[in-house]
């Protein structure tokens, strides 16, 4: 007889449904307590998670590898999932088990990848979670960035150059490719960001314009700035399709495409911010810049913070304007202290308002919401008493409407999740009042049946208790049994008593339970109408949240300049940079006890001391004082104070660093040759305007052949006519 094909079990037929729809995901399959795994996702899930890792028999097939954990560990897990690149699909029951006829009913509620989340478990509250898409066309690429946790949108257009250089600086979660280039990216980027590919026709700019005016409801969108963007159109449109496919619908606090012009910010290449440890340290334990200059009150103060760090200003207008209201925070300390004061009682409100929007956001995570509506106020209040301060007073919007709505529609401590109940106030609904009176009095309409009961009966020593198996019950003693009417329904005879159900008892009971049921329904509806309320307002809360976050960065670098004497810099649009008494802002910061920093003098003028060449031994600080330099220039062209006595700075458009020995075996390169990569991509990059600070170039060669290419590259920038305006070069006495 021949052997029958194994048959599916049909909660198997449902999971392979599921898993055929998201096949590049990692499907988190809901059954009764527990999120299980099954098959290929099983086996890489139990690596990544730790979790044992057993077998199932799939009806009459073979036996399928399953992994799973408790349901209620999903912000433990899930992190660890995402972080490992994995692209998760939680298939949830949507169907309450009790009232399934056959097969629970599931759906797939949410795709979690490393670009696309809102679980506040996966992100970083103090960095962006940029989901980025890359297209080209010839030597030209589009670039864009969604943050779809905050609701920022940016596109950006440009030259291989530059397009790397904003990725290296905003370090996307993830990155969108076409299918098409999918070799050309990997040679190019490598394995440096987590990846998805896309068709190629989900990268044409037709297909992204369409696709964004729909979106923003325009018939163009020049209103953004980006309509000679083509490429970054089509990028951001990528971006919007992908969304799509992870099944985010709600996205009204994506409003705004900004344009990500390159050319208006300070260029840093991907070795200068390598170089200069802005970001991250290169070394374990090692301290990156912005971990010394970030001492903001809120996250979103500290996300802008990053932002400014990858992208210094080259206005001298707008640097100015910062470095005059960190003047004022330091001129009045009484007015820094009040606004840090009330920063430390805002929440998240750029993340939190984007929940709103998405539908996702908590009761808690609502009445933070307010709370932080309720310090806007008072901060609206505070700004508008200082004239350097009103313009951001006039940009806030206390939005005093929902303010009061949330107050008073939402109980001051509500519970943590909407099917919980204990949400709403009372007075907010007369149908939900009704029903909290028959909970809340539930005992006196038991106590008047139990009455009823005994005037019939006669029998004083009655009893009404509960039990899950038949609810509400009348407990009557045998010595009483013979009393019983013939109407009472007898449940359960126990040893010394018999337990009796009556028509009353069960009315009774069906308008407590139901009562507490249709609460629950009632409270989370209203709920979600007071969150749809507070959508309407998802444009100025992030107006708000930006004005916030602008505040506590220049509160910051005033707090900064008071707590570590920095000082002002002095800017002006000519070619000279000098520096007395600096110090490294972050070597300074990791001495040990009371050991004072060495100051250190710097001159550089194009005209008379265009080049400076410093020597020393190994460990004499030369490499230091040419980082000292750069981070110096780059913090006064964000708005920071300086750690000088004095400086004066002439604005620098591009800065440039070839500090360090490194090497990319992996990539087949040596220390030489990555050395003369990065110095290659100096020389092509130069400006009039820049700022150059090589380290020993050609240690990794000959002694003689490191000089002559050392006295090339000099000779190169002294004499060339577009050479950089400052170069520091650094050897040891080896050289």
């Amino acid at each position: 007889m021949a052997k029958k094909d194994p048959q599916e079990t049909p909660m198997m037929k449902q999971y392979n449904r599921f898993k055929a729809q998201y096949p590049g995901a990692l499907l988190l399959f809901r059954v009764g307590d527990f999120y299980e795994t099954f098959g290929e996702d099983a086996i890489t899930a139990s690596k990544i998670l730790g979790i044992t890792l057993t077998k199932r028999h799939n009806g009459a097939a073979s036996e399928t590898a399953l992994a799973g954990f408790p349901h209620h560990a999903l912000e433990t897990y899930l992190p660890r999932l995402v972080r490992a690149g994995q692209r998760v699909a939680i298939c949830d029951q949507v169907e309450d088990p009790r009232f399934a006829k056959k097969l629970v009913k599931r759906d797939v509620t949410e795709l979690v990848t490393p670009g696309v989340t809102y679980h506040d478990s996966v992100l970083d509250f103090n960095r962006n979670n940029y989901l980025a898409a890359l297209c080209q066309q010839k030597n030209r690429f589009g670039l864009a960035f969604l943050d779809i946790s905050t609701g920022e949108f940016l596109a950006s257009e440009g030259p291989r150059e530059a397009i790397e250089k904003l990725l290296h600086s905003f370090e996307p979660a993830e990155v969108l490719f076409s299918k098409a280039e999918r070799s050309a990216y990997q040679e190019w980027l490598g394995d440096k960001f987590p990846v998805f590919y896309l068709e190629d026709w989900f990268f044409k700019p037709e297909f992204g314009y369409e696709l964004l005016t729909r979106h923003f409801q325009t018939t163009t969108l020049k209103g953004f700035g980006v309509e000679d963007y083509p490429l970054g159109i089509a990028a951001a449109g990528a971006i919007l399709h992908y969304l799509s496919e992870n099944r985010q619908t709600n996205l009204a606090h994506l409003n705004s495409l900004s344009r990500l012009d390159e050319s208006r910010y300070v260029w840093l290449d991907q070795f200068t911010i390598r170089n200069l440890e802005l970001l991250f340290p290169q070394q374990p334990g090692g301290v990156a810049l912005v971990e010394v200059l970030d001492q903001t009150q809120t996250p979103m103060g500290a996300r802008l913070l990053r932002k400014w760090m990858a992208l210094p200003l080259k206005e001298r207008a707008r640097i100015e304007e910062r470095h005059a209201i960190v003047q004022k925070m330091l001129d009045e300390p009484e007015l820094g202290e009040a606004v840090s004061e009330l920063l430390r009682q805002c929440g998240d409100l750029e993340r939190l308002i984007s929940k709103v929007a998405s539908r996702r956001i908590k009761p808690r995570e609502l009445l933070q919401i307010k709370k932080s509506l309720g310090v806007v106020g008072l901060l609206q209040a505070l700004l508008q008493t200082h004239a350097e301060t009103t313009k951001y007073a006039h940009q806030i919007n206390p939005c005093t409407f929902l303010f009061q709505k949330i107050e008073n529609e939402l109980l001051a401590e509500p519970k943590a999740l909407t099917h919980e109940g204990g949400l709403i106030r009372d007075g907010v609904n007369t149908e939900l009042d009704e029903l909290r009176h028959i909970v809340r009095h539930s005992k006196e309409y038991l106590e008047k049946a139990r009455q009823n009961a005994i005037a019939e009966t006669g029998i004083s020593s009655l009893k009404i208790s509960y039990n899950k198996v038949f609810g509400y019950y009348l407990e009557v003693t045998n010595a009483h049994r013979d009393k019983v009417p013939k109407s009472w329904i007898r449940k359960q005879t126990l040893t010394s008593a018999e337990r009796y159900i009556t028509e009353e008892l069960k009315v009774y009971e069906d308008k407590i339970v139901n009562a507490e049921e249709k609460i629950w329904t009632l409270e989370q509806g209203l709920f979600f109408e007071l969150v749809g309320h507070t959508a309407d307002f998802v444009q100025p809360i992030q107006q708000n949240a930006r004005v916030l976050a602008t505040l506590d960065c220049l509160n910051n670098f005033a707090h900064l300049a008071r707590k570590y004497r920095y000082v002002r810099p002095q800017l002006h649009e000519g070619l000279r940079l000098e520096i007395k008494a600096g110090r490294h802002p972050v070597i300074e910061r990791q001495l040990p006890g009371e050991a004072p920093f060495i100051p250190n003098d710097l001159c550089l003028d194009p005209e008379n001391e265009q080049i400076i060449v410093i020597t020393g031994p190994n460990m004499a600080g030369k490499s230091a004082l040419l980082r000292q330099v750069a981070l110096i220039t780059l913090m006064a062209q964000i708005g920071c104070y300086v750690p000088a006595e004095s400086a004066q700075i002439g604005l620098v458009d591009k800065i440039f660093t070839r500090v360090g020995a490194s090497d990319n075996l992996a990539r087949g390169e040596s220390t030489f040759m990555v050395e003369m990569m990065e110095t290659a991509s100096i020389m092509n990059n130069l400006s009039p305007q820049s700022l150059v600070l090589m380290d020993e170039i050609g240690r990794g060669t000959s002694t003689y052949d490191g000089i002559s290419i050392a006295w090339a590259i000099l000779e190169f920038l002294h004499n060339h006519p577009g050479r950089a305006k400052h170069f520091c070069y650094a050897l040891s006495r080896a050289e």
